[in-house]
């Protein structure tokens, strides 16, 4: 059965600032969910808040990491611990990781091949969500979070300019294939690959036609939450191309694919902007980029 896992983040790249561009100094970095977080925002912002998100991103770690062999979930998962006498959190992020495979007909799924319980595809985003909540209950809106490539940004990286973000190529991540702007309806970018973790989506081996669809090696995915844009983008690189208008349409969120062959698919009609044109300094850490 296909399934969601988590999605392979494909890039660490930026953009062009200007001289009063918030993001002049380093982005703060920590390790965390197995993975790693970067947070820009004003260098007093990074200083004072970094902390609270650390937090954020660590009780989400421990609670439900698979790779910690006490930590809840893994205890559901090993049986060691009825779901059912599980947390109220955890019990909730079962019940939306259902409800997205039920929405995704199936392409998104909490159980893995083998019937283990696997929550890490709403698990991410959620802790992205949340820190992006409390930064602004905090009162910031300008800052962005990327967290193993799934992005989440705010208001601009500079007065007047929005946050820029890259794409990294599958077969070269020291090269980017495009480039995008965020938006307000777009300020949420995720990427399903496998260039950087290797397998671990599971895929049906039909799509809903009965015809086996034609694959991707990296889905991007730009919508209005992070958690959106990161299911739809596991859901499309398990379902394949057959997959790609519908999820467009059905969930209005745009989409870039790269075939094995390294063609190139969007769902909008402008092509991706020129990468070369955003190349020119620190900016955004990302995992994505096009329209």
């Amino acid at each position: 059965m296909p399934s969601q896992g988590t999605c392979g983040r494909e890039a660490d790249w930026a953009s062009s600032p200007s001289e009063d561009d918030l993001t002049t100094g380093p982005a703060t970095t920590f390790q965390t969910m197995g993975t790693i977080v970067s947070f820009r925002a004003s260098p007093h912002v990074q200083v004072a808040l970094s902390g609270d998100l650390q937090r954020i991103f660590r009780h989400h770690d421990e609670r439900f990491s698979l790779y910690k062999p006490d930590s809840e979930l893994s205890r559901v998962a090993t049986g060691r611990l009825p779901l059912s006498r599980s947390s109220l959190e955890l019990r909730d992020m079962y019940a939306l990781a259902v409800e997205w495979r039920s929405v995704t007909d199936g392409l998104f799924d909490p159980q893995n091949p083998d019937g283990g319980l696997d929550l890490n595809g709403v698990v991410k985003a959620h802790a992205i969500e949340q820190a992006g909540e409390f930064l602004w209950q905090e009162g910031e809106h300008d800052w962005s979070l990327n967290c193993g490539g799934d992005i989440l940004c705010s208001g601009t990286q500079s007065p007047g300019a929005p946050w820029l973000i890259g794409i990294s190529d599958p077969a070269d991540r020291s090269a980017m294939v495009a480039s995008v702007t965020t938006s307000p309806d777009r300020m949420a970018i995720a990427t399903s690959g496998v260039s950087e973790r290797g397998h671990h989506i599971w895929f049906p081996t039909t799509t809903t036609t009965g015809k086996k669809s034609r694959s991707v090696v990296q889905v991007s995915v730009a919508a209005a939450d992070i958690l959106t844009a990161d299911v739809i983008a596991t859901a499309i690189y398990a379902g394949g191309t057959d997959s790609l208008q519908d999820m467009a349409e059905r969930f209005k969120v745009d989409i870039f694919t790269i075939d094995a062959d390294g063609q190139t698919r969007w769902t909008v009609e402008r092509p991706p902007a020129d990468p070369s044109s955003a190349s020119r300094g620190p900016g955004t850490s990302a995992g994505f980029a096009f329209f």
